[in-house]
């Protein structure tokens, strides 16, 4: 079978390389100029099973109408005059009961588990080199009823099988000395041996030159302009895409079929076909910092779950992201939010980086209001959907590939998760629902 693939990060690149090695012709087609140069190139570095509690969850509506207008909130909800702005918006408030955000948790870890596995797996087979580290990740707290709060979920996790186990202040500060200037505002944390960390675009490159050795057909510098259809109702087929190649010309480009992971733009694409996914940019930054004493700086990979940052060792490099902007496509850099990284990151650990020449980056994360992802098939039979990670693309990113090409394969993926169009109905997000994702 001939297969398009629309997006060449994580998600579009892993399920590149599954689909060729289940056999497929696979053509990848990304608007820049090489892989993993959108919201893959500079996120946090997590692969974070233990992550998997959503934004949305019962706590979100109060803390968010406590930081509207704060520039540096942790999540900041910019009002505009955006239908599906508004429309998600109201899908998140009905995803943050305690019912939905368990249900949510268990989709989430599910997926996120099996990709963990799936990355180690392609890791020993490929032996990519992208500044691994197995320490696992601390979560830390520095206040009281945030601590308190991260326990049921704690707790879930561990009943799903996640191994997020809560710990003191004084293990935080044991399991990663680093922590140790601000051990007197640590209230506890917990710890997921198991996590990893990363970075993300080193894996992606690698893993999109090994594809391509392997027959996979990257074009790049080529924009994804239209859907091409014949037939109506029922009998609806894509024949094929239309782009704008790298030389400035229109051309068709035709598959049997096309995945779509185009992240916080597969809305758009899809919707002229009547798809109306519910997923949303949510503007994420990053600031990565030369390490100047590696003793003062964390090995252990951290979230800091106050300000809604995570961290990472990259090397020689320290890179710190988060924060959450839901304010449309923009990738414009916000100087108070850069700023509010470097400060708390100087906070934590004050003479270990230079910071005086922080890189600062943003991407667009896709957002569903449930945080679970779009991953299979829609109503049209040779249309398919890898997209809507969020904040957990790297996490979800090499189980997701895995599970789409055995989708599109004719095979059924070897976890439960609420795939789209199979059969599912009932966990699955609904492609024809305003509330979807």
């Amino acid at each position: 079978m001939k297969v398009i693939v629309l997006g060449a990060g994580i998600i579009g690149t892993a399920s590149a390389w599954f689909l060729q090695k289940a056999g497929h012709e696979v053509i990848v087609i990304d608007r820049q100029p090489g892989p993993a140069l959108e919201t893959s190139f500079a996120n946090g570095g997590q692969i974070s099973v233990s992550h998997a509690e959503p934004w949305a969850n019962p706590a979100a509506p109060l803390k968010i109408l406590k930081w509207l207008g704060q520039e540096d909130a942790p999540l900041l909800f910019r009002p505009r005059a955006d239908w599906l702005q508004w429309r998600w918006g109201m899908a998140f408030l009905r995803e943050c009961t305690a019912g939905r955000t368990a249900h949510n948790i268990r989709h989430i870890v599910a997926l996120a588990e099996y990709s963990r596995q799936t990355l180690q797996s392609v890791r020993a087979e490929t032996g990519i080199d992208y500044d691994c580290e197995t320490r696992g990740i601390v979560h830390f707290y520095t206040d009281e009823e945030e601590f308190h709060q991260s326990l049921p979920a704690a707790q879930l996790m561990r009943e799903l099988g996640c191994p997020r186990q809560t710990i003191s202040a004084d293990e935080v500060v044991r399991i990663e000395p680093a922590l140790g200037a601000i051990r007197h505002k640590i209230v506890g944390g917990d710890f997921t041996q198991t996590d990893e960390s990363g970075d993300v675009y080193k894996f992606t490159t690698g893993l999109a030159q090994r594809s391509a050795a392997a027959g996979v057909d990257f074009r790049f510098n080529t924009m994804a302009t239209r859907l091409l259809t014949e037939g109506a109702g029922s009998s609806k087929r894509l024949t094929g895409v239309e782009v704008i190649d790298a030389e400035g010309r229109h051309q068709v480009v035709q598959a049997d079929s096309v995945l779509i992971a185009m992240g916080s733009f597969s809305t758009t694409l899809l919707k002229p076909l009547g798809i109306p996914l519910m997923v949303y940019p949510g503007k994420g930054y990053s600031a990565t910092f030369a390490v100047r004493d590696p003793a003062l700086a964390p090995q252990v990979s951290l979230t800091d779950d106050g300000h809604k940052l995570v961290i990472s060792r990259l090397g020689d490099r320290l890179r710190v992201a988060g924060t959450c902007e839901i304010n449309g496509y923009s990738r414009e850099l916000n100087p108070a939010r850069c700023a509010a990284i470097t400060r708390r990151t100087r906070e934590l650990f004050p003479d270990a980086c230079d910071y005086d020449h922080p890189v600062y980056w943003s991407g667009l994360r896709p957002l569903t209001p449930s945080n679970v992802p779009y991953i299979g098939a829609t109503r049209i039979p040779n249309l398919f959907l890898n997209t809507g990670h969020g904040t957990l693309g790297w996490t979800m990113g090499c189980g997701s590939g895995r599970a789409i090409a055995d989708i599109m394969s004719g095979r059924r993926p070897d976890l439960d998760f609420a795939f789209t169009g199979m059969g599912q109905a009932e966990q699955a997000p609904k492609l024809s629902a305003i509330g979807a994702g």
